[in-house]
């Protein structure tokens, strides 16, 4: 039975300093556990940067063919997977974040899961009580969590961490989610996909991951996403089958 092709999209803005580096870090770490020639790309969805980053990108293309760069019309989290899934080919899209937070470790997990064990759907979670999570604030810790309690309470999902940045599917699966509600340009896109899925019922997996904060390099305003998610969470609701 051949692999399953897989596509990892990594959503980007304004990355020149850190894109090259992480992007080959990555490429490294699948050429070596999956050599097999055309079985991934690593697509770097650009949503309008002004710096360098999709010059860097298309160096990286140059050098490395399966490095693909893609140009996101607006800017949106969201906006750039739907994007990226709806010209892929593979039998695989998810994403993580450029920063590789979740540590790359858990990847074959994940690749298992779909293509061997026959999940639709693979998520990390950082509130598992085996995930280890690294440099975290507490801010950002009782933020989470407020979050994510709020979720399932209000939308009556089971699912223990929404907002991680570290998801994969069957891509036969992404248009039914997509015609479901997972439907956001931003980042309750990623909040979308488990809770439409869970609805409809897909077989879902739970990954407790090893998760490092790079708080650092983190754009996130807590405050304005926060009432952005209350929002989607009622606009979200609506859309359940009843």
């Amino acid at each position: 039975m051949p692999e399953m092709t897989f596509d990892v999209t990594i959503p980007v803005l304004n990355e020149e300093p850190t894109l090259e580096r992480q992007v080959l870090s990555l490429h490294g770490f699948l050429k070596k556990n999956y050599p097999t020639p055309g079985q991934w790309r690593i697509v770097i969805a650009d949503n309008g940067s002004k710096d360098r980053t999709l010059e860097i990108a298309e160096s990286l293309h140059q050098r490395h063919p399966e490095i693909v760069p893609l140009t996101v019309p607006r800017k949106g989290v969201g906006l750039a997977l739907k994007h990226s899934w709806g010209q892929s080919g593979a039998d695989i899209v998810g994403y993580m974040d450029l920063d590789l937070a979740t540590d790359l470790s858990h990847f074959p997990e994940a690749y298992d899961a779909i293509a061997k064990q026959g999940y639709d759907l693979v998520y990390a979670t950082r509130l598992h009580p085996r995930s280890k999570v690294i440099g975290r604030t507490l801010k950002r810790e009782i933020t989470s969590r407020a979050f994510n309690f709020i979720l399932k309470t209000y939308l009556n999902v089971g699912f223990s961490d929404g907002m991680c940045g570290f998801k994969w599917l069957r891509r036969e699966v992404y248009a039914p989610l997509h015609e479901g509600g997972a439907v956001s340009d931003g980042w309750f896109f990623s909040t979308e996909l488990l809770t439409v899925a869970e609805w409809q019922g897909l077989k879902m997996l739970e990954l407790p991951v090893q998760w490092t904060d790079d708080v650092s390099s983190s754009r996130v305003k807590i405050g304005p996403l926060a009432k952005q998610y209350l929002a989607a969470m009622k606009v979200l609701k609506t859309k359940k089958p009843t």
